[in-house]
């Protein structure tokens, strides 16, 4: 197995960089390949390993387009040394180890370092509505903070990723009860079990603080970034009230201060500033020296982002009794490896009497110690969390292949729903399909043209049940039959643009004197209300008609999701205006559009409505989420099996970096109804004079 690995490292001062770094090496023991890919700097720790290998992540995209790996893993953390995993998270999905849930912080340097206030907000109304929206764009003005504690911006890359690991019950709670369904796997955070000598270990801290440590000296310590949400504060008071009862205690807080968290004027204010020190960023090895050396380990959480600690599982493979927070992930410790602080208005109170008890009774904070590092060998060991990755990894490569999405690929999302379709093969569906277009000899050339697109829009569209309906907007009768006999709905309708109100009884017959019949309802998609009850349709098809509309796409949409059961499908396909074909077409001063001609009128005057508008990929998907559906498909194909194209456009692509996927001649989607529509007149599709 060969796997893209992206990750920050040290010298970037995150926790994600020390996990990475530890996870590594015994990863690359299990698999053919690993390639970490990071931004422009130099690893401060040489990664020793045949099998692995510290690339820049612009050299992926080249790689991974050539299909030289079986599984892509994005690090996301909640701090601006992920931004460029983000971006492309979004771009090529993969599997992302989530470390917490809420990435609000990490969505503002996305945004908002970048001036990108539109994004930001677009962002939030996304992952929590209008009003939500209303509030951030107070943020803009000065007038408040941007609300990261309630709304956690992980909406977009939980919906376009292919499967997510977590480190606890908490995550896993969170992602499900708030409705993403992609595949999921609780891995323990790891740990190594250090050899330190503690004698030496004090002495350092001893050197690094300035303080006199002999062997009756009380130490307490606290790790990781200093930020309002350990509860430093409450630490401080409490620690301030132990020093009265012993008076040569002492606190060392090691981690980069935060500068809207000021520490130091409450250390005055309790006058406690000869007893503790806080010694900022250190390297590794001496943030394992400076815990190796206290007695008391502090690690508190409130409110919590779902993250699992690893300076807490740091704590306890040294064998060091810990206090934490009665919240989050430390509610699924056993209760005998830490102790756990009530989260109340006595916080100060329990933290203080606990501080006490642990230096009062020695053996009460040895079994505690003991029992922490024997959970953290027996859980978190770097061997059975690397395992278990690669296990995963499979799953997911099983699932969804990683590869290019302007290949045709499983729907994410979807496969799991059509147990309940009948095997067939591509070629077969391409044949059944034909054989509905003979009675026209020009529908017979048009679905030729068009049965690879055909026969793959069966492929993605959800299999029924007896009991379920599906609809086709600009029904042929070519495309219809399939949905039956393959898909297995019980009642199938089409639509057609016509005088609002009339049905019309259509049949078409194939070769072998199968024959499909169904009702054909006339409106017109952009002006009329569809005549069907809320909620009518399990699945709407949409194929080649969204190019045509002129006027407002956006109430064909609205009307969809109306028509939509909860939890129901729109399958939605169209040319794709940033395709291979129109990026050669331009090159060579022609139109990029698949079909901008103008259609001659028959002798009545009538002509067929032409392409008013062609779509690029990531439209469609605004599209879909303004009408209050996930995406849970986007992917491209061509009308034909064999290219069309020059290869000098796809080379000039790739050596400008210009993005390669999505770039077949068809756009092919698949959304899910989550709710109502979003946002009914979209700004990126619709001028407001």
């Amino acid at each position: 197995m060969r796997i893209a690995f992206f990750s920050s490292l040290n010298p970037k001062p995150s926790g994600i960089s020390d996990y990475s770094e530890a996870l590594l090496p015994h990863l690359a023991t299990q698999v053919d390949q690993v390639d970490v890919f990071i931004e422009d700097y130099e690893p401060s720790i040489p990664l020793f390993c045949d099998r692995l290998r510290v690339r820049h992540y612009r050299e992926f995209e080249p790689e991974y387009r050539a299909g030289r790996y079986d599984a892509v893993l994005y690090h996301i953390g909640n701090n601006p040394y992920h931004v460029y995993i983000y971006d492309l998270a979004l771009r090529i999905p993969g599997v992302l180890v989530l470390h917490e849930f809420n990435l609000h912080h990490l969505l503002a340097n996305v945004t908002i370092a970048r001036q990108d206030w539109e994004g930001y907000f677009q962002e939030v109304e996304y992952n929590a509505g209008p009003a939500a929206l209303e509030r951030a764009q107070k943020v803009r003005e000065g007038l408040q903070e941007p609300d990261y504690d309630n709304i956690a911006m992980n909406r977009r890359l939980l919906e376009q990723s292919r499967g997510a690991i977590v480190h606890s019950d908490y995550v896993v709670r969170q992602v499900q009860e708030n409705g993403f369904l992609l595949p999921l796997r609780k891995i323990q955070h790891g740990v190594e079990i250090p050899a330190v000598d503690a004698g030496k270990a004090r002495r350092r801290l001893a050197r690094l603080a300035g303080f006199s440590l002999d062997n009756g000296t009380p130490v307490l310590g606290v790790f990781g970034f200093l930020k309002s949400y350990k509860r430093i504060h409450e630490v401080l008071r409490a620690f301030a009230r132990l020093c009265k009862l012993y008076p040569k205690a002492k606190l060392v807080l090691v981690g980069e201060e935060h500068p809207q968290y000021p520490l130091r004027p409450l250390i005055s204010e309790l006058a406690i500033d000869d007893a503790v020190r806080i010694l900022g960023y250190v390297d590794l090895e001496t943030f394992v020296d400076c815990m190796a050396a206290c007695d008391i380990c502090v690690n508190l959480r409130g409110p919590t982002a779902g993250e699992t600690s690893g300076s807490f599982l740091r704590a306890l493979a040294l064998g060091k009794p810990t206090l934490v927070s009665e919240i989050g992930t430390f509610l699924e410790l056993p209760d005998d490896v830490a102790v756990k602080i009530p989260v109340t208005g006595r916080e100060i109170d329990w933290l203080f009497e606990y501080m006490r008890i642990l230096l009062e009774e020695p053996v009460l904070a040895r079994a505690i110690g003991e029992r922490g590092l024997a959970y953290a060998a027996q859980e978190c060991s770097w061997p059975k969390v690397a395992a278990e990755y690669v296990e995963f990894l499979k799953q997911c490569a099983d699932r969804e292949p990683v590869r290019s999405n302007s290949e045709p690929k499983p729907a994410s999302g979807v496969a799991e729903e059509n147990s309940s379709r009948t095997d067939v093969s591509q070629e077969e569906l391409e044949e059944y399909i034909v054989g509905f277009s003979h009675a026209s000899p020009m529908m017979e050339e048009y679905v030729l043209l068009h049965r690879k697109r055909l026969a793959r829009t069966v492929e993605i569209t959800p299999a029924g049940r007896s009991e379920d309906r599906v609809l086709e907007l600009g029904c042929y009768l070519h495309l219809t039959p399939a949905l039956r006999k393959y898909l297995r709905y019980g009642e199938v309708r089409g639509a057609y643009y016509g005088p609002a109100g009339r049905t019309d009884y259509r049949a078409a017959t194939a070769p072998d004197g199968e024959v499909f019949a169904c009702p054909i309802d006339l409106f017109d998609v952009e002006r009329d209300p569809f005549p069907y009850a809320d909620g009518y349709f399990q699945t709407v098809l949409c194929c080649e008609l969204l190019e045509h509309l002129a006027a407002d796409p956006m109430h064909m949409m609205a009307e969809i999701n109306r028509i939509l059961a909860p939890g129901g499908h729109l399958v939605l396909s169209t040319p794709n205006v940033t395709s291979l074909r129109s990026v050669h077409a331009v090159l060579l001063g022609y139109h990029p559009g698949l079909f901008h001609a103008y259609i001659k009128p028959d002798e009545e005057g009538r002509a067929d409505p032409r392409h008013s508008r062609e779509y690029a990929p990531r439209e469609v998907a605004l599209l879909l989420e303004a009408a209050g559906l996930q995406v849970i498909l986007l992917e491209t194909g061509d009308y034909r099996s064999e290219g069309s194209v020059s290869e000098s456009t796809e080379k000039l692509l790739e050596a400008n970096q210009f993005p390669p996927e999505l770039r077949g001649e068809i756009i092919y989607c698949v959304g899910r109804k989550v709710g109502p529509v979003r946002e009914r007149w979209p700004k990126e599709l619709y001028y407001f004079p």
